[in-house]
């Protein structure tokens, strides 16, 4: 069953039925539908939040793929999508310190992707003013792993530090939170984003056939560190140019934390309401700009994914879950 086509009555604003993102069997993207789901109701403990947008993910395509199913196994019709941003929309007893109104940003595995979701009010953070639906929607995923890769090599001023794919939604902010710690980034990138990348403050090179040559030579004296976001060969040049196995982090390459014991720390271990509040801060600042490639309606969920898997994308792509209207409605 194909998804529903009349967005307009599926992007419905405030009041609207609860629509969510569900698949009914393992597949590609044509097995995801917009369905109509009971709306949740906040009990003792939790809230409900009206999502805004929410962000699409890499490992989320895995999931829906059944690459996943013997650690995370569906219960169809299964739900998508981790990480997003809202306006609480009802509170339950005895919670403390959330309101009806505020704006936030959030995680709740498989869930997302709904028009309203019930979550628990110590997996939130605030939304501080300056910061955008779309970026604060990015932030609890991409943002929280990227930190947590960043913070696993500890990059130092003076350092140089090679990130793969660094235009990338998880190495983008990766890179520019190595810039932030005052080192020196190396990213890897294809030619529609060097002049981006430069833009950073980073120096981008090629990926593909001959890396460990261009990585030597833009980094003549060496590197320090090594975040990686995409997988093979990455991990494997900076341990070629003298990365200390302790110091290189890995997303993506699972021969490369059996063979050589590099680390692979991700977004598990940056999953927490503090690590956002802090990320967000630096964005709302300025300090750190995370590019939004594409946003979709919730009814074109399908070809987001569709684009999503064609990699080679700057930034994040993120699903509007509220209706234009409705979106101008919950506007801080």
């Amino acid at each position: 069953m194909n998804a529903p086509t009349d967005s307009a009555v599926l992007e419905g604003g405030r009041g609207a039925a609860n629509r969510a993102v569900r698949f009914r069997r393992y597949g590609g993207p044509e097995v995801l539908e917009v369905l109509a789901v009971p709306r949740p109701v906040a009990t003792p403990g939790t809230v409900v939040v009206e999502v805004v947008s929410a962000a699409l993910n890499p490992g989320e395509i895995g999931i829906r793929e059944g690459a996943f199913a013997l650690m995370w196994p569906a219960t169809f019709p299964e739900g998508q999508g981790n990480d997003f941003s809202g306006v609480v929309a009802e509170v339950g007893p005895g919670v403390h310190g959330v309101q009806v109104g505020d704006a936030v940003l959030g995680f709740t595995p498989r869930a997302a992707q709904a028009q309203f979701v019930l979550t628990s009010p110590d997996r939130l953070a605030p939304l501080p003013p300056g910061l955008g639906w779309d970026e604060a929607a990015s932030i609890a995923g991409a943002g929280a792993t990227a930190w947590a890769a960043v913070r696993a090599v500890d990059p130092r001023a003076g350092e140089t530090v090679l990130v793969s794919a660094a235009a990338g939604g998880v190495g983008v902010v990766a890179t520019q939170l190595a810039l932030l710690r005052g080192a020196r980034v190396v990213g890897t990138v294809g030619e529609a984003n060097e002049e981006f990348l430069t833009s950073l403050g980073a120096v981008p090179v090629r990926y593909g056939p001959g890396l460990l040559e261009r990585v030597r030579a833009a980094a003549p004296q060496g590197l320090d560190a090594c975040v990686d976001t995409f997988g093979p060969p990455n991990a494997e040049v900076a341990l070629a140019l003298g990365v200390p196995a302790h110091r290189v982090n890995t997303l993506a390459d699972g021969r490369a934390v059996q063979r050589y014991g590099v680390r692979h720390e991700a977004q598990e271990q940056a999953d927490t309401p503090q690590v956002w509040s802090e990320l967000a801060q630096l964005v709302a600042q300025g300090r750190l700009h995370i590019p939004i490639a594409a946003t979709y309606p919730m009814t074109e969920v399908a070809q987001a994914y569709r684009d999503l898997g064609a990699r080679h994308v700057r930034g994040k792509r993120v699903l509007h879950i509220a209706s234009a209207a409705g979106r101008a409605e919950l506007t801080r």
